[in-house]
């Protein structure tokens, strides 16, 4: 494949730390690479280096001539004066950018419900992210490098933003860099993982699945690398495999190896025991909402919602930027009232919110980090029967990411991932047995998202989470409700049938409008139907292409199953890799072919 842009013995240093020495590594095309790595070791940087934002110190970049490179920072840069319609488009005219598929396309995806003549400092940190992504991907790029850009985005957002991003080019054109703490994304998306540490970038082959298994066979190899770090990686691995949702249907690794690498290792929780332990903690009732309603200044927000939530339950929340989801958990812990029906709660509920504002926080701004912790309880017990453990508050620190040195840092010097953690850590040693997370992956990197995972797995209570990311909402909760026009619906299928619902509804909403008067300033739609016999002729292709695919994912099965015979093989493992890309080109240009004749006939 062509060579896009390339790094060469890149050095980089700051007055106290030295970033990175002596980096070399290139971007071809075709490649999609997802950078991962601690919060404060470099990704930012090295993105801002291959970008050309940042000068290194020494070494050098090299960009193939011609190469036109697109950049999403991690800080919202637009002009709050400006317009939504300026700021994506600019001066080029309407009939030029309304002429473009991939523009409108964007549009659509991204700002279907913003108005396209509205100022920008009148939007939310939402719509002025997508607004931010849709200026950067109408755009003409050889090379996408974005940074956090799943920042302030739902799920529906982050979803659309997959699907385009895997569709923009052809398999083995353009290049993308993308620094994120979304791993659904990195899975769903990613090629390539460059993992930062040590002054070093690791390369790895495949998404984030692909790389946690490397990374655990690179851990039991190592034997300086810590038995912790190795644990988590092992247990993580463990729930990818065992049915981590819409990862099962394209394997990216040798299932055999991962197969053989977690046959010790545990289920990552055990449900029964920790629901045994929170009816003890909690007793039979928790909080019941009985057709509770709640509205704001006559309009209401939630309807006659019906929810009796059972000791141990862990249940995700989702719903768009306004849904009511905020309102929900104010029911469950008691700072919102209902305006008709009723909450009835248990006797002995003690409810903890983590919110996104870092509240608990704010009295111990000055204190050092160990004089904060001194002040609370001395033990805390996590689990129960012979899997209990008996930690201190220093002990859970040093869980949470903490170093020793930095216990003495003031609360105020923290970062805000280390906030965050230490916010989690007061709550948790309050010992509430109701636990309510509201966007709790704020800050944090891939690691410390485990290392909270890992956590709330022994933490024997009920446990109710609001987050975008989806990764994490799967990986802690058992079953997922969502607000949709103000009334809780559970879903049995989870984040992919909620993302099905919200399609509906716009599709809907969409058809709705059409039949008013024009004069919206709203963005046109980009999809069109079809109708009588071109509709039949898409859906006998879409069957074809089903039937196709199933072929295909047989033959990816046995060159998988092939590689495990080839062993040391080094010849026929080249073979076997030709082939299997050859197949996974195919598959990709079907699925795209695919998605194009389904958003036809829906």
């Amino acid at each position: 494949m062509a060579h896009l842009l390339g790094a060469e013995t890149l050095h980089l240093e700051y007055p106290t730390k030295v970033v990175f020495d002596s980096v070399s590594l290139g971007v071809n095309e075709g490649d999609r690479i997802g950078i991962v790595g601690r919060n404060g070791d470099g990704k930012s940087s090295l993105l801002a280096m291959l970008a050309g934002r940042v000068e290194p110190d020494a070494g050098r970049v090299t960009v193939r001539g011609g190469v036109r490179i697109g950049v999403l920072d991690q800080g919202d840069t637009l002009d709050d004066a400006d317009t939504v319609g300026h700021a994506v488009v600019g001066e080029t005219p309407e009939h030029v950018w309304a002429g473009d598929a991939r523009v409108r396309d964007v549009i659509a995806g991204l700002l279907g419900d913003v108005s396209w003549d509205a100022a920008i400092g009148t939007l939310s940190g939402g719509q002025r992210r997508r607004v931010a992504l849709a200026r950067l991907l109408a755009g003409d790029h050889d090379v996408l490098a974005l940074d956090e850009p799943t920042n302030h985005l739902d799920v529906e957002a982050i979803t659309w933003l997959a699907q385009h991003l895997k569709r923009r080019w052809a398999p083995t054109a353009g290049g993308l860099l993308v620094v994120t703490h979304d791993r659904w994304l990195l899975d769903e998306v990613c090629t390539r993982t460059w993992e930062v540490h040590d002054r070093i970038v690791e390369p790895f082959e495949g998404g984030y699945a692909a790389y946690i298994l490397q990374r655990v066979e690179r851990d039991r190899q190592a034997a300086a690398i810590e038995q912790r770090r190795q644990n988590l990686a092992r247990k993580e691995l463990a729930w990818l495999r065992r049915g981590a949702p819409a990862r099962t249907s394209k394997p990216r690794f040798r299932i055999e190896a991962a197969n053989a690498l977690i046959e010790d290792v545990p289920e990552i929780r055990d449900k029964t025991e920790l629901q045994s332990l929170a009816v003890s903690r909690l007793g039979k009732d928790v909080v019941d909402l009985l057709d509770a309603s709640v509205a704001y200044d006559g309009r209401e927000v939630l309807h006659r919602v019906e929810w009796r939530i059972a000791p141990g339950e862990r249940t995700g929340i989702l719903g768009v930027n306004g849904a009511g989801k905020s309102t929900l958990l104010g029911l469950v812990d008691g700072s919102v009232a209902p305006t008709a029906g009723r909450v009835k709660r248990g006797k002995t509920v003690q409810v903890a919110t983590l919110t996104q504002r870092l509240d608990e926080l704010e009295e111990h701004l000055d204190d050092p980090v160990r004089v904060v912790v001194a002040r609370l309880r001395t033990t805390y017990v996590f689990g129960s029967g012979s899997k209990a453990q008996e930690l201190t508050p220093g002990q859970l620190l040093e869980r949470l990411g903490f170093a020793s040195a930095q216990l003495s840092t003031p609360v105020k010097d923290l970062s805000g991932g280390q906030r965050r953690r230490l916010q989690l850590l007061l709550i948790l040693l309050d010992q509430p047995n109701v636990l309510i997370l509201d966007e709790p992956t704020n800050d944090l990197d891939t690691d410390m998202l485990a290392a909270l995972e890992d956590l709330l797995d022994s933490w024997p209570g009920t446990l109710l989470v609001v987050s975008h990311d989806r990764y994490f909402l799967e990986r802690v909760t058992d079953q997922q409700y969502a607000i949709l026009d103000g009334r809780l619906r559970h879903l049995p299928g989870g984040v992919d049938e909620y993302l099905k619902l919200r399609a509906h509804q716009q599709r809907d909403a969409t058809a709705a409008a059409s039949t008013s008067a024009p004069g919206s300033a709203s963005a046109p739609s980009a999809t069109a139907s079809l109708s009588g016999a071109d509709r039949r002729a898409a859906q006998k292709e879409v069957s074809s292409i089903d039937r196709r695919l199933e072929r295909l994912q047989k033959d990816l099965d046995a060159l998988d199953a092939q590689f495990v015979d080839a062993h040391d093989d080094f010849a026929r493992i080249l073979d076997l890799q030709a082939k299997r890309d050859a197949v996974t080109d195919e598959v990709a240009a079907l699925e795209e072919r695919w998605l194009e004749l389904s958003d036809l006939i829906d």
